[in-house]
Parts: structure tokens; C-alpha cells; sequence
């Protein structure tokens, strides 16, 4: 029964569709488990690049099928666009091949205009969500009104529920955010337009995924967003509104608890994340720009979902040991280790100093307040000049690169099994 999971180790935009990518080659099944369409993933496959919000990346390749778990929250209209730009794109999508949870939560364009307003009415405090209505909507599950999936396939008694979530919304966006009101009628009539596309995908998704497992075929769970960025554990209230960790699968997925083989965290070469919050390893000016923009892949860090920039920073292992203790990680994958070259020295940090004394081990449950007071203790690495993009294999990094990874490894007590050096498939060292 072999379960494979891959989790963002940091905040979001590691580079999980490269690990998922590379292990949904061997899985009969990937499944998202947790978020919406605010988490992006991409693959590139030779000239082709894959911009994905809501379906499994793993898709892409053809002996897979695809999951969407009851954790997910699900936009109709961007899951249409979705399918479209895969077929488009001559990947065979069709309900043989893609399931979703009939417990998925549906997001609206209530919940959209709801998130924007409630972002606002907060002023400087903003958390910087997306703007996708995925707080809203999580918010509608947790106080039982909820939109589900499985409802479009009731048509009238969907209906109704639609129209009084709109009613409800517009009342809110009115009286309390002061905004235009709805056009109901219009956003009715839309929405449901979107039932008859969706509704041949949506099943019981549990008996599925257990059944796979049970057969001794591999399932692949594939994580949205990052540790940092979990409900529960992460720097909260900066964060999204699902369980991002490991312990997210089991529930989103609809598994007992039962062995994991492997539990892979992404992590990037330096450190970034979209969005309000605190940042320790925070870089501005020239270095913020190389790491942002200069490295092998221009113009890369920029939100997949958002289009925003990312902010940036030298990798911080503390918050790294952190992502360990809570997902309980067996290996690493390291992302974007080319866009480090040409950089003298590589500063990373170690450990915190807080109220003038320095902290080495992170006795940490999330709050933003007691991260905004630390500031990072550095141990600077040598750099090295040679452009690693050609790179296959772990000796065709220079010596300070391997002396990167190494020390990540010592840090950690992880090894790092895979190492991007590049956007495309191929440009990938694994390590035996």
C-alpha cells in the first residue's frame, strides 16, 4: 500500500509540481487533498509549460488518474478553463480519468468579491490573500452553509441553496463592507451554468483512493501552498485557510491513518513567500532582485496564481527544522539551486537571536507575533561562479554546491535526494 507525499516545506511556490511530476511517473493515482485554485503549480515538459490551479499536476502524465479531495475548496468556472487549456493542450481529461469529491466545497463569485472586501476592512493588519474567495469559502464549511459538489447533482435543491448564499452575500457586501450590491438573478443563472460540464466528474472519491491502495498500487498525495502557511501550524493569522501539512492527507482524502512510505518536502534554495507576514532571512535591492529575477529562470519568482512578486530571502533553516517536526519529512527535493550561482558567498541562517539572546532550537506554534521579534543568525557558505543548469549528476556540481547541499543535510538530518537545476523535466540531479 504504498503512499507517497509531497509537501511544501516553506511558504508556498517551492516547486512542488517538479516533485510531483517526478513521482507521478511511477503512481497509478494523485491526489490534491487540501486548497484551491490560490496554489499554482507548474511543469515543463520540453517547450510545453503546464500552469495548473485546481487539477493534480501529476495528470500530465497519461498513466495516472486524477483526484480532487473533499479538503479542496473548487471554482467551477476556473475548473472549466482548466480542463479546456489541457485538452488544448492534448492531455486526455475526462471523468475515466479525473474524479472529484462529491464533499468538495464550491467556491462562488460571492466568496471572490467577500475576500476582497474583508481584506480591505482590514487596512495596514491585510493578510494578502489571493482574492480567490477560498477564506470565505472555508468559512462557509466550517459554519455548516456550504455549497458541496455533490448538491449540483440535485439540480433544484442545489439551485435554491445557490440563490440563498447569494442573497446572504449580498446582504454582507451591503450592509457591513458598504459595497455594490449583487446582481442575483445574473449570478444565479451563470453559476448554475457551469453544472452540466462538472457534474460527470464528481463521485465518492474515498472507496477509490483505499480501493488503489489495497490493490498495492501507489497513490500519490500531492500538498497546495506550504507548511508556513497551515491553518494550524503555520504563522498564523499570515496564512491560508486549509491544512497544508502531512496530517491534512487522511482527512482530505477520506484515509484512515495508515503507513506512509514517503513523506518528500520541497524546499527552495533561498527563501520566498507572497503575501504579508514576517520574514527573518528578508533580502531588498540587488540581492532581492538576482534571487527574484537573474538567476537561470528570469522572471520566475513571480506568484503563479497572482502574478505578484515574491519576496525573498537566504534560506532559513530554523523555520526548515520547523517543517520536519510538523510533517515529519523522510527526504528533501531542492529546488532552484542554479539560480544561486554566481554569488560569492551564500548567507544561511542558522539560528534566531530574540530578546537579546540567540535561539537555536525553534520552540515555535505558529505565532507571527514571536517570529516578527526574531531576527536571523547567519553562517555564510562559499559561492560559486559555474552555471549549473547542464548539470545531471552529483558530480557534475561544482564543490561549494555540493557543500551547499551537504550542510542542508547536516542541518536537517534529511537527505536531499533530488536537486532542480532548471524548469524542465529533465534538469534534474537524483542521488542514489
Amino acid at each position: 500500500m504504498p503512499l507517497d507525499i509531497v509537501i511544501g516545506a516553506q511558504w508556498g511556490d517551492e516547486g512542488k509540481g517538479r516533485a510531483v511530476d517526478l513521482l507521478a511517473e511511477k503512481s497509478d493515482l494523485v491526489a490534491r487533498f487540501n486548497g484551491g485554485d490560490n496554489a499554482g503549480h507548474t511543469v515543463t515538459v520540453g517547450k510545453k509549460i503546464y500552469k495548473l490551479h485546481l487539477i493534480p499536476s501529476g495528470i500530465i502524465h497519461p498513466n495516472t488518474l486524477g483526484v480532487m479531495g473533499s479538503g479542496m475548496v473548487l471554482n467551477p468556472q476556473t475548473l472549466v478553463e482548466e480542463i479546456s487549456m489541457l485538452r488544448e493542450a492534448a492531455v486526455a481529461i475526462n471523468p475515466e480519468r479525473l474524479w472529484i469529491s462529491d464533499a468538495v466545497q464550491l467556491i462562488t463569485p460571492a466568496h471572490r468579491l467577500l475576500d476582497h472586501a474583508q481584506d480591505a476592512a482590514l487596512g495596514k493588519a491585510q493578510i494578502g490573500t489571493t482574492g480567490r474567495g477560498i477564506g470565505p469559502a472555508y468559512v462557509d464549511k466550517a459554519s455548516r452553509r456550504g455549497l458541496r459538489a455533490g448538491e449540483i447533482l440535485e439540480p433544484d435543491f442545489f439551485a435554491s441553496h445557490v440563490r440563498a448564499h447569494f442573497d446572504e452575500v449580498n446582504h454582507l457586501l451591503k450592509d457591513w463592507y458598504h459595497q455594490p450590491g449583487l446582481d442575483v438573478d445574473a449570478l444565479v443563472k451563470e453559476y448554475l451554468g457551469f453544472n452540466e460540464q462538472i457534474s460527470p466528474y464528481i463521485r465518492r472519491i474515498g472507496p477509490l483512493v483505499q480501493g488503489t491502495l489495497n490493490e498495492g498500487k501507489t497513490v500519490l498525495a500531492e500538498g497546495a501552498q506550504g507548511t508556513l502557511l497551515d491553518v494550524e501550524q503555520g504563522t498564523y493569522p499570515y496564512v491560508t485557510s486549509s491544512c497544508t501539512t502531512s496530517a491534512g492527507v487522511f482527512s482530505g482524502l477520506g484515509l484512515g491513518v495508515q503507513s506512509v512510505r514517503k513523506v518528500m518536502g520541497v524546499v527552495k534554495a533561498f527563501q520566498t513567500r507572497v503575501g504579508a507576514g514576517p520574514f527573518p532571512t528578508e533580502l531588498e535591492g540587488e540581492l532581492a532582485n538576482f534571487l527574484r529575477g537573474t538567476g537561470a529562470n528570469p522572471w520566475d519568482e513571480y506568484g503563479t496564481t497572482t502574478g505578484r512578486p515574491r519576496r525573498v530571502g537566504w534560506l532559513d533553516l530554523m523555520l526548515l527544522r520547523y517543517a520536519h517536526e510538523v510533517n515529519g519529512f523522510s527526504e528533501l527535493f531542492l529546488t532552484k539551486l542554479d539560480v544561486l550561482s554566481g554569488l560569492s558567498g551564500i548567507p544561511v541562517c542558522v539560528a534566531y537571536q530574540r530578546g537579546g539572546r540567540k535561539i537555536d532550537v525553534l520552540d515555535f506554534s505558529g505565532d507571527a507575533r514571536l517570529l516578527s521579534r526574531c531576527t536571523p543568525v547567519y553562517e555564510t557558505l562559499p559561492g560559486w561562479q559555474e552555471d549549473l543548469r547542464e548539470c545531471r549528476n552529483w558530480e557534475d556540481l561544482p564543490t561549494a554546491a555540493q557543500t551547499y547541499v551537504q550542510y542542508i543535510e547536516k542541518q536537517t538530518g534529511l537527505p536531499v535526494q533530488n536537486i532542480s537545476v532548471g524548469p524542465e523535466r529533465s534538469a534534474l540531479i537524483t542521488r542514489s
